[in-house]
């Protein structure tokens, strides 16, 4: 008898020798939530504990306001750069950002990828490409993750990125617009944004805010 209530189905053989009953269960069913290992928040909306500005030269001020990290105009790139320990694969980095001023790349997110790294790029080249940076040493507005978009300035866009083995996934708020197999791919950034690394967040000439800043590590290839 199958009782649908319970999560494990159990048979029940019986077998007619000398009267004994087996009872035989079902393996448990397999486990479905892969992302089990929690949050770890990387701002705690107060301080810029755990990360340092970013020496691009010619970078803007960076201050935190009302739980929020604001980073200013800068000539040409103003960021922030994590400097705790960081996984390099199976892995989810996300953030709310929200262009406040100006009109290219609000959120430029270089990230590790195993032994390199890799930067998302969010609003840039004019404010609406979209896309990875570098695959095969090709950037963001020449790869096959090029996407164009548009973006509401003084609006929050929530940031997803997920890196695996063999996989490079973004979302910008519920819509996946990355999805690359980077298997015999070089993965690299642009040269303007390697003092980004290991993890860091830039803008480009433009006024930015950051906020919820947040890694959650992978314990299996989620579905």
């Amino acid at each position: 008898m199958t009782i649908g209530h319970f999560l494990f189905r159990v048979w029940v053989v019986c077998l007619a020798l000398g009267g004994a009953v087996v009872i035989r269960a079902a393996e448990p069913a397999e486990k479905t939530d892969k992302l089990d290992k929690g949050v770890r928040s990387l701002f705690d909306g107060k301080t810029l504990k755990g990360w340092k500005l970013t020496n691009f030269g010619g970078e803007g001020p960076v201050k935190v306001d009302n739980g929020t990290i604001v980073m200013d105009f800068g000539s040409s790139l103003t960021g922030i750069t994590f400097e705790g320990q960081l996984p390099t694969t199976n892995y989810e980095i996300s953030l709310e950002a929200q262009r406040v001023d100006g009109n290219d790349f609000f959120c430029g997110l270089t990230f590790p990828v195993a032994k390199s790294h890799c930067s998302f790029v969010v609003g840039g080249w004019a404010g609406g490409v979209v896309g990875l940076s570098s695959i095969d040493g090709q950037d963001a507005s020449q790869n096959e993750t090029t996407r164009f978009m548009s973006f509401k300035s003084k609006q929050w866009y929530r940031v997803r990125v997920r890196v695996e083995p063999e996989r490079i996934q973004a979302w910008i708020d519920n819509e996946r617009v990355v999805d690359v197999i980077i298997k015999d791919r070089k993965i690299s950034t642009r040269v303007e944004v390697d003092a980004s690394k290991p993890l860091g967040i830039a803008c480009y000439e433009t006024r930015a805010a950051l906020r919820n800043i947040q890694l959650r590590e992978l314990n299996a290839k989620p579905e």
